[in-house]
């Protein structure tokens, strides 16, 4: 029930009971534990156990370093590790994260109406691909296509992302979806969008008219605002 309540995972609830009990505090709280005191009780400027003498990896570097293609905290853990053999597991590095990045400010949850947007972009890298006939190989490239209220997901490789490839690319994404969302909101691709702009992009023509063929309205995300488009795994 709090888990839901808060929009947390019920392990970072446990771990705050935890560190609740671990502290010796009971509720009610004292009226003259303000919320300052009471973090400090909770997350130890240190924040070690009992003869534990190891220090926290650097939180900022982790979050830096985790916005580049590839880095996983797996990968960050690894190589803390190589420079303190005898630092903290995997587990327990990834909860000293859990637990930082949870005291960082805290975005606003988007919520979607069923049937109102549909996300669609190139995602990742090019993924090469064999010709077992030939032996050519081929880049391909990732289109995905997402509902905003069920994540409900259309992916297909294309040859490219030009205009054609783009074009048929959401044909068959809507046909596979077996309906139409009121927008479509693309992530500023060239193919989408001949002008990126904060106020009023201009749209590419051939686009407009596959909206208004289908009846959509296209809304491109903002220049500079990842958080417009959803993420997913």
């Amino acid at each position: 029930m709090i888990a839901r309540s808060c929009k947390l995972a019920r392990s970072t609830v446990a771990e705050y009971l935890r560190r609740f009990r671990e502290a010796g505090l009971t509720w009610p709280v004292s009226e003259g534990l303000d919320d300052e005191k009471l973090e400090k009780l909770l997350f130890p400027a240190t924040d070690k156990v009992a003869g534990d003498q190891r220090s926290l990896p650097d939180m900022v570097y982790i979050r830096e370093e985790l916005q580049r293609k590839h880095v996983t905290l797996q990968l960050l853990w690894e190589e803390y590790r190589e420079r303190e053999p005898q630092g903290y597991s995997y587990s327990q590095y990834c909860q000293h994260y859990r637990e930082w990045t949870g005291k960082l400010a805290v975005s606003l949850r988007q919520e979607h109406r069923a049937g109102e947007k549909m996300f669609v972009d190139y995602a990742g890298d090019t993924i090469p691909i064999h010709d077992q006939n030939t032996g050519r190989i081929t880049e391909g490239h990732l289109f995905v296509a997402v509902l905003g209220c069920s994540n409900y997901t259309y992916a297909e490789i294309t040859p490219s992302e030009q205009l054609s490839d783009w074009i048929g690319a959401q044909v068959r994404a809507l046909e596979f979806i077996g309906g139409v969302p009121q927008i479509v909101v693309p992530d500023n691709a060239k193919s989408a969008v001949t002008n990126p702009c904060w106020y009023d992009p201009d749209i590419n023509p051939t686009y407009l008219e596959l909206a208004g063929h289908y009846g959509f309205a296209v809304i491109p995300a903002r220049i500079k605002r990842p958080k417009d488009v959803p993420r997913h795994s």
